[in-house]
């Protein structure tokens, strides 16, 4: 596979992910769509830094994947840092549901799965 494939297969799985989140929104299943929606941000981010040359590292967490970002793409390196700033709680929190999806009881609010979706969608418009 290429790796413009590879962009384009990562882009595609982060669309379905955000699909999924709005789905699992409607149905009540917040927690999930809290799961969906920091997948979809980490194969988004994935996606940008294999478009910056950069093999993205087997890790998870959104914050390390924008600070690379950042790294490698000076011309976003300000809006990043903006973002990791304003949402710093919120990207956290997304973080910790990967694990917490899995692994702990976490039950999430709608009106907190709909803050965090508006916070996924701006850093993918901005990183974008």
């Amino acid at each position: 596979m290429t790796r413009k494939e590879e962009v384009k297969q990562l882009l595609e799985k982060s669309r379905e992910f955000m699909e999924t989140a709005s789905f699992q929104v409607e149905r009540g299943f917040y927690s999930l769509a809290v799961f969906s929606l920091e997948q979809a941000l980490q194969l988004f981010l994935k996606a940008k830094l294999l478009e910056e040359g950069v093999l993205y590292p087997r890790i998870h967490g959104i914050r390390k994947l924008l600070r690379m970002l950042a790294e490698v793409s000076p011309s976003r390196r300000e809006h990043i840092e903006k973002l990791l700033e304003k949402y710093s709680v919120e990207l956290g929190c997304l973080e910790d549901a990967y694990i917490t999806s899995r692994y702990a009881p976490r039950e999430f609010e709608r009106e907190e799965v709909l803050r965090l979706r508006q916070v996924v969608e701006e850093v993918m418009k901005t990183v974008t």
